[in-house]
């Protein structure tokens, strides 16, 4: 039977443009890429190699280290030193992993020490050395109350060390005045390097490392100059006040870290699949040293960043991500000999009935969730299509200033981020001066609110407004921006107001039929802390829609091993009510935003349509661009490749006969005929293309041909014209293909070759 050939979604896409998936390769008819041109055996530079905003081929990839792995393998039967290097090769994953462990949690500690210290330095300097911050400037202190711990001689505000004393409306006056200079200088100093240095060093960073590991290529995006500068910025845009967290950004730290340790390795440098694994077990180490959350960090990599999570992949992820929580602990950054953020101690058991105010919770964060990724992807589309976007410096500098001037006469959204959540998460004891613990009665039991904690309270309710209305605009901008830490501390707010409520409920209806046989007068029954741990949760899950992964970083970050159920409640409702209106997480928005190639793991597609349904070209269109095995010249072959853009070509028998042979790809082809002109004696325009095992017989004075069989995939994944459509895109997405081709019967009638559009059957599928 003739065969005539059509591709399908992604096969044949423009080359120019982006591409999300990957496909079979050269180098699996078991020739190996090395062999572009039958006369010289020496590798070719640049085969088998990618263009920069292009997809790798998955399949080709594992292929080569299947190939490079048995050759290894075959020679260490030989001899001792072929054995000794099988080993190392073996061990050399490991010794990556430990690596990379070690420099992000070297790098992680310095930015946490760093960043505490110039956020410290917004409010005042120590006089015995300006490099202390508030909280090492009186540790030494013998003058410390426990009322006044954080008052010592030693440091001073820039009102006392201006004015000469702290009290007085000219000393806050300048304290204020102080605070915003500070916090311009540092957003500027971001935004600047930023702009001049390395423009990839911007936003969180997780949605652009989402789409590398499915396959993308983005040159400079993980390279030395973004890891400098996002390094020093991160630390610049955390200490500004600005509403956004360091957490996300250590992701695109600890992979940019990975990137560069890959390079001194040859098994990860020449294979792109190989470098992707490494890539997802540095995810789980910028979690780990983000959050003190070891196992929440390989859980995050597997369940919200990874598209390729194999096993091996899983165990290295753990090993690394244990070394660089070690490393971080060994740094001792925040002081108090622990590696979480925001240690908590809660005395009171949580009961059966507060599930009831958990779930709110988690219903507020997910509408929380559903509200911020539309509102902050509308805001980015403005400033995209504006004149907004042209201004990156002025919109980090009023945005910086405007949240400096609100933020400043609210201690609760003057102080950081992690200040913040780890002040709502605390549980009052009798030598606690925070206000949110001014309860009328000095013992811990059974308390009523007394007028410090309502006013804390208006201060909270006025934070949560502010915290809500200013990450909208901040989360996008030209800086490092995490999202992990102002989503919870919106949370946080939330859940301690409402913890707050429940407890007085509590005290003022002890006879009621809700409260009555477990919360008896005198019993210390609501822990306000709680409500806001969950909260926070609830508030991140809505945003990131995380469920697994985000409830263990919760109890690792907090060390409250027995709140995991009113966890797991509000985690679970959150992503629920934040899907009921849309299931893309904040990361996923952005993906689509910024028009990146990338096919979502668990969005599930319906199609009705068949694959014969979404064939180009149509009939009306011109036929299909094509390779024949043995009857085109060098010339015609650099002809076509000049006139079209596509990124690869099908090889068929001849014109006449549409039966499919192979496929190649473009980059692949360009360089295999560039090559031979410069290192084939006699290789010119007239020269055959010949893509079979043996070359057809030629006149005595025909130049020699081109034999490029060992670039060609032999073995093309295809698929019949009745496969459905949804069928396909599992595939595409399972298989980690970059084309399909469809072969279909030829009838009586003429049919041309034939294309598929993947963007006929999916907006973000693959581009090629």
């Amino acid at each position: 039977l003739s065969l005539s050939l059509s591709l399908l979604p992604g096969c044949y896409e423009e080359y120019s443009s982006s591409s999300s998936s990957t496909s079979r390769a050269a180098g699996m008819n078991g020739n190996g890429p090395s062999k572009l041109v039958d006369p010289l055996e020496d590798p070719v530079p640049g085969l088998g190699t990618y263009e920069d905003f292009n997809t790798i081929d998955w399949v080709r990839e594992k292929s080569k280290d299947r190939d490079r792995h048995r050759e290894i393998t075959k020679k260490s039967r030989q001899s001792t030193v072929a054995l000794l290097h099988s080993v190392s090769d073996a061990f050399s994953g490991w010794l990556l992993m430990l690596l990379v462990g070690l420099m992000s949690g070297a790098l992680a500690g310095g930015i946490d020490i760093a960043a505490h210290w110039l956020t410290d330095m917004k409010d005042g300097v120590c006089l015995i050395g300006f490099w202390f911050n508030h909280e090492h400037c009186c540790w030494t202190s013998n003058e410390t109350t426990f009322q006044e711990r954080d008052r010592c001689p030693q440091w001073q505000s820039w009102g006392e060390l201006i004015t000469g004393t702290s009290e007085g409306a000219f000393a806050y006056v300048v304290n204020y005045l102080m605070y915003i200079l500070w916090a311009l200088l540092f957003s500027f100093l971001a935004v600047i390097l930023v702009r001049a240095f390395a423009p990839y060093a911007c936003g969180s960073g997780i949605p652009e490392i989402k789409t590398i590991l499915s396959g993308f290529i983005i040159r400079g995006y993980l390279g030395k100059w973004t890891l400098i500068i996002k390094t020093i910025t991160l630390v610049l845009a955390v200490s500004s006040g600005l509403s956004l967290g360091k957490e996300g950004p250590l992701v695109h730290v600890a992979c940019c870290c990975a990137n560069i340790l890959c390079h001194l390795f040859t098994k990860y440098r020449k294979n792109e699949a190989k470098r992707r694994e490494v890539l997802s077990a540095a995810a789980a180490v910028g979690v780990s040293v983000a959050f003190g959350a070891p196992i929440g960090g390989v859980l995050f990599s597997l369940e919200e960043v990874s598209y390729y999570f194999p096993l091996k992949t899983l165990w290295r992820s753990f090993f690394a991500a244990l070394v660089a929580a070690f490393t971080l602990r060994s740094i001792n950054p925040f002081g108090n000999s622990r590696l979480v953020l925001f240690y908590v101690e809660f005395h009171a058991p949580w009961h059966l009935v507060e599930l009831a105010p958990f779930i709110l919770l988690g219903i507020f964060g997910g509408l929380w969730g559903a509200l911020f990724i539309r509102a902050n992807i509308a805001w980015c589309k403005i400033r995209k299509s504006t004149r907004l976007g042209h201004y990156p410096v002025i919109e980090v500098l009023v945005v910086a200033a405007l949240t400096a001037l609100v933020a400043y006469p609210n201690s609760y959204t003057r102080m950081s981020g992690a200040e913040l959540i780890s002040e709502l998460f605390n549980d009052c004891s009798l030598l606690d001066s925070s206000q949110l613990c001014g309860y009328k009665q000095v013992h811990l039991a059974d308390r009523p609110a007394g007028e410090g904690l309502y006013t804390a309270l208006w201060q909270l309710a006025l934070a949560l407004v502010f915290k809500m209305m200013i990450t909208v605009i901040t989360f996008g901008m030209k800086v490092p921006s995490g999202l992990f830490i102002p989503s919870m501390a919106v949370g946080a707010i939330a859940g301690r107001l409402l913890g707050v409520g429940m407890e007085q409920l509590a005290y003022y209806n002890h006879d009621s039929f809700i409260f009555k046989g477990w919360c008896s007068p005198g019993a210390d029954c609501i822990t306000p802390g709680l409500y806001a741990m969950v909260g926070a949760a609830a508030c991140l899950g809505g945003v990131t829609r995380m469920t697994v992964s985000l409830v263990v970083i919760m109890f690792e970050l907090t060390g409250g091993l027995e709140y995991i159920v009113p966890l797991m409640a509000a985690t679970m409702t959150s992503k629920w009510v934040a899907d009921a209106f849309g299931r893309e997480g904040i990361y996923e928005a952005h993906i689509r935003l910024n028009g990146y190639p990338f096919l979502e793991p668990k969005e599930e597609f319906d199609h009705s349509s068949l694959a014969v349904d979404v064939m180009r070209p149509r009939r009306s269109d011109p036929a299909l661009a094509v390779l024949t095995q043995d009857g085109m010249t060098v010339g015609e072959v650099e002809a076509l490749v000049e006139s079209t853009h596509y990124s690869g070509f099908p090889v068929v028998v001849s014109p006449e006969s549409q039966r499919l042979v192979g496929f190649v790809l473009r980059r692949d082809l360009l360089i295999s005929i560039d090559n031979a002109r410069k290192r084939q004696e006699g290789v010119v325009s007239a020269s055959t293309v010949v893509f079979t095992e043996h070359a057809l017989a030629q006149a005595a004075d025909a130049p020699p041909p081109l034999r490029l069989r060992g670039i060609m995939d032999l073995s093309p994944f295809t698929v019949t014209d009745h496969t459905p459509m949804d069928i396909t895109v599992d595939i595409f997405r399972k298989l980690g293909l970059r084309q399909c081709l469809k072969e279909t019967e030829d009838t009586e009638e003429e049919e041309a070759l034939q294309v598929v559009h993947q963007t006929s059957f999916t907006p973000l599928l693959f581009y090629s």
